[in-house]
C-alpha cells in the first residue's frame, strides 16, 4: 500500500468546522489508532492489512497532522484531541473500541482512560496497547529540536526544518538495524509538509508542557485503569526506550510489556510483525 493509496481511503470529518482525514475499514470488535508527533495516521500502515482482517480500524490524523487541517489561528493541546476522538468515534457511532496508541497519541489515549475511569467517555474503552511515548513526563528524553521549538525561536526553527534533517532525527531515533528508507522519509515529509504543516509545530510541540501540567491525572489514569493495559515498547529508542519500560514497570500495577530489542521509537513500522503478534496475544486474552 501506497501513501496515495491511503489517501484514496481517506473520508474526511468535521469537527469545529475543520477537516479532520481518517480512514474507517474492516470488520469486527472496533480499534481505534492514535498517531504520534510530528508524523500522522499513515504511520499504521504496515499493521493495516492484518488489523482490518480482524477488527473495524479507524485511524485519523489528529487535527494540526497528516491531511487533516492545520489551523495557524488555533490553541492546540492534548485535551481538545482527546475531544476530537470523542467527536469521531460519536459521529461514526461507535460505542467500544479498544485502543492503540504511539507518542503524542500515548498522551490522548491517557486522557480517555481519565475520562473512562471517571465514567464521563463517550463510548467504553475495552482495552488500551501504548507504543513508545513520554507517558512519563522527566523520563522521557526528547530530542534537542523538540526542546527547540518550545523556545521563543520555535516558528522561525519550524520553517526552517528541512526534510534532510527530519531524515537524521529519525534515522537516530530507528533502531541500529531498522533505519527508515527514502521513500519512508519522503511520505513522512510530505504529511508534515503538507497544507503549509511546518507553520504549526512549534503550537503542536507545546504538548511537552502539557505533559507536566497533566502529569498527575495521567498517572493515575494508568495506575487506575478500569480497562487492561499493554505496553509494547522498542528497547533501542532514545526517546522513551528500555528506560521508560523499567519505569513502567515500577510504577504500573502488574505491567503487562513485550520489550522489543534493537528496535527504536517506530515499533509499528519498525517490527510490524512483532506488533501484530504481541497486539493478539493481549486483545485475545481481554
Amino acid at each position: 500500500m501506497t501513501l496515495s493509496d491511503w489517501k484514496a481511503k481517506g473520508q474526511c470529518f468535521t469537527y469545529k468546522q475543520k477537516s479532520i482525514f481518517y480512514v474507517d475499514e474492516g470488520l469486527g470488535y472496533p480499534l481505534v489508532l492514535l498517531h504520534g508527533f510530528p508524523t500522522s495516521s499513515w504511520d499504521w500502515y504496515r499493521l493495516w492489512p492484518e488489523l482490518i482482517k480482524q477488527h473495524r480500524t479507524l485511524a485519523f490524523d489528529l487535527i494540526g497532522f497528516g491531511y487533516s487541517d492545520k489551523p495557524t489561528n488555533y490553541k492546540y493541546s492534548l485535551i481538545d484531541q482527546a475531544d476530537l476522538t470523542e467527536s469521531i468515534m460519536s459521529e461514526l457511532g461507535i460505542k467500544g473500541a479498544h485502543i492503540m496508541a504511539h507518542d503524542y497519541g500515548d498522551s490522548v489515549a491517557q486522557e480517555l482512560l481519565a475520562r473512562n475511569n471517571e465514567g464521563k467517555l463517550g463510548f467504553k474503552i475495552k482495552s488500551c496497547t501504548l507504543l513508545n511515548g513520554g507517558l512519563f513526563p522527566g523520563v522521557h528524553k526528547p530530542r534537542l529540536i523538540q526542546k527547540l521549538l518550545m523556545t521563543p525561536l520555535g516558528s522561525l526553527l519550524a520553517k526552517l526544518y528541512s526534510k534532510k534533517q527530519l531524515s537524521k532525527t529519525f534515522n537516530r531515533i530507528f533502531g541500529p538495524e531498522t533505519a527508515p528508507s527514502r521513500l519512508e522519509i519522503d511520505d513522512f515529509w510530505e504529511l508534515i509538509s503538507f497544507n503549509e504543516g511546518k507553520a504549526v509545530a512549534h503550537k503542536l510541540i507545546m504538548y511537552m508542557a502539557e505533559r507536566v501540567t497533566y502529569k498527575q491525572r495521567w498517572l493515575k489514569s494508568l495506575q487506575e485503569s478500569i480497562c487492561p493495559l499493554k505496553l509494547i515498547d522498542g528497547a533501542a529508542d532514545p526517546i522513551s526506550g528500555v528506560h521508560m519500560a523499567e519505569h513502567y514497570r515500577t510504577v504500573i500495577p502488574e505491567p503487562n510489556i513485550t520489550l522489543i530489542e534493537k528496535i527504536g521509537h517506530y515499533p509499528q513500522i519498525e517490527s510490524p510483525q512483532k506488533v501484530l503478534e504481541s497486539l493478539d496475544e493481549f486483545i485475545n486474552a481481554t
